[in-house]
């Protein structure tokens, strides 16, 4: 009498009954798709957010360079995967730092808007006038210029227009202490809703800019309206995630190059992770708890942001298995060059992105 047998619903191959998972591939014979399932299932194939995370969490606080060297000792499983681990507390991390993000936005926008208004100059119906009477000046000029055998002008002549005009246009920009170009002018353009290419053209822009040049001035002109400087610092913040899969990378170099007899790149990547895990798992609770309990001192904060270092020490010493002076020796090295070399370079990289492409 043969068995009766079953077909799995993903890889198709058939089995006994009374199987609760496939032999084959190993999914649940009778998985019914309801709401939970289908968000554990996201949840944890995502982040593996399962008994493996709470597992690793107390050695990653507690045992500096344990997860790394048990890792690479082949046990796989029965951690979480460094890459996943950084995943999911990086995710946590700027979320968290997502709600201090807006209040800097909004402060930068207003502190933007207070320059703004400390600069800007009350606009009457005269003063209006006199600037496009100016723009009107400037455009006479030309054709004079090649028209001036015809009017009978000599260069005298025109030299002494061109003394006119600066003169007078020396006397609007007595005022101008903070920009380069007439603010009092710009001011007045943006007043009356002029075209946005002449007021660019009024601050400087050439005629034919490339795209760096238009992007600076179209920038510029933002900030001169007040509503430039939170587009900037959002932009800012939106970059420093993905900025961090270039930094981790960099990181790991700077321990091959220190420790090149000590196993290929990858082994540094993996000790990298869950340093950089351990980073912001220290600076997301500090964060969360100064958001939303309690405001600590901030000597306690700088006390805790030292302690890394030497989280990073004994990592160093347990993972590498070198002495604690030569590991503290290369380990305020490396610090040095990634806070003073690397950190800056690549927030320096980050804020002119910012600038140009928010």
């Amino acid at each position: 009498m043969s068995n009766e047998l079953d077909t799995c619903q993903n890889c198709e191959e058939q089995f006994e009954k009374g199987f609760h998972f496939c032999p084959h591939c190993g999914q649940k014979t009778n998985d019914e798709l309801t709401i939970g399932v289908l968000f554990y299932n996201t949840i944890s194939n995502y982040f593996s957010f399962d008994a493996r995370f709470f597992k690793s969490f107390i050695p990653l606080m507690l045992k500096p360079g344990y997860l790394a060297s048990k890792f690479l000792e082949g046990k796989r499983l029965l951690y979480l995967h460094p890459a996943q681990m950084y995943l999911f507390i990086s995710v946590i991390f700027f979320f968290i730092i997502s709600f201090s993000t807006r209040d800097l936005v909004s402060k930068a926008d207003e502190i933007n808007q207070k320059v703004v208004d400390s600069d800007v100059v009350k606009i009457e119906k005269d003063s209006v006038e006199k600037v496009l009477d100016s723009i009107q000046i400037a455009k006479m000029k030309k054709p004079l210029e090649q028209n001036k055998k015809l009017l009978g002008l000599n260069d005298d002549d025109l030299k002494l227009t061109d003394s006119i005009i600066n003169a007078n246009l020396k006397e609007k920009n007595e005022n101008n202490i903070t920009w380069d170009f007439d603010k009092k002018k710009v001011d007045s353009l943006i007043a009356v809703g002029a075209d946005e290419k002449i007021i660019l053209k009024e601050m400087g822009m050439s005629d034919n800019p490339g795209f760096f040049e238009r992007r600076v001035y179209e920038n510029a002109l933002k900030l001169t309206k007040g509503r430039g400087a939170g587009g900037i610092v959002q932009a800012f913040f939106d970059s420093i995630p993905i900025s961090m899969f270039f930094l981790l990378p960099l990181f790991a170099l700077i321990l091959k190059i220190f420790y090149y007899r000590k196993g290929k790149y990858a082994h540094h990547l993996v000790f990298s992770f869950y340093f950089f895990s351990f980073l912001f798992t220290v600076f997301s609770i500090l964060f969360a708890v100064n958001r939303f309990i309690y405001d600590i001192p901030d000597w306690i904060d700088w006390l805790v942001a030292i302690s890394t270092y030497f989280y990073f020490l004994i990592a160093l010493i347990k993972f590498y298995k070198q002495n604690w002076f030569l590991s503290w020796i290369k380990s305020g090295i490396i610090t040095f060059a990634f806070l003073m070399f690397v950190m800056p370079m690549s927030f320096t990289i980050l804020a002119f992105l910012a600038f140009f492409f928010y």
